[in-house]
């Protein structure tokens, strides 16, 4: 068998493989539309503005370019979001604000915490004991100081949003040290 009929005869064996297999599944054009792992969407928790809990919802990821988050966000917010930065402490405009309401990412909208969660830990950054929903952020190990510590993202866009320790309150004994540049707050009306 030369080099041409092997290549041939394997596209053909390859291709009904796939025909079979695509025939025998339950309902092919399902499968094909809304694969279960797709990695283009997420699952979080939606809330509205006064925090009321709407509900589970798969979400299309937030992808853009360097260039576009650029242009939505401020140095500083794009320093701490995109390029995992920390802003100094006791400067952000939340880390002592103690108005009722809701943490939003500051690039996607996603809701990440509540000011029912939020407590003074002196540090000079907003901390929470629990973000609204596990859901709604992610952690991930950071050895960027040569130590090991866990660093928060924001599931819907991957924002970088700060760390999380365990010497928090009760109930949970954590603290999400979270930086301002990072949120948006959304006052109780």
């Amino acid at each position: 068998m030369n080099r041409r009929n092997f290549l041939t005869n394997s596209a053909i064996a390859i291709t009904g493989a796939g025909l079979v297999a695509w025939l025998e599944s339950p309902n092919p054009s399902a499968a094909k539309a809304n694969p279960p792992d797709d990695p283009g969407m997420v699952k979080i928790i939606q809330f509205d503005d006064s925090g009321k809990n709407l509900g589970p919802a798969q979400v299309r990821r937030v992808l853009k370019t360097e260039s576009e988050w650029r242009q939505q966000l401020t140095p500083l917010q794009f320093q701490v979001t995109r390029q995992h930065g920390t802003e100094r402490a006791f400067t952000g405009d939340t880390y002592d604000l103690h108005d009722k309401g809701l943490y939003r990412c500051v690039c996607c909208g996603n809701a990440l915490f509540s000011s029912s969660a939020k407590f003074e830990s002196g540090t000079g950054w907003p901390s929470f004991w629990a973000p609204l929903a596990k859901e709604n952020v992610r952690t991930s190990v950071d050895t960027s100081l040569g130590e090991s510590r866990d660093e928060v993202s924001c599931t819907e866009c991957d924002a970088h949003l700060g760390h999380v320790f365990g010497d928090g309150p009760q109930p949970t004994g954590l603290r999400y040290c979270m930086n301002s540049a990072s949120l948006k707050f959304v006052k109780h009306g």
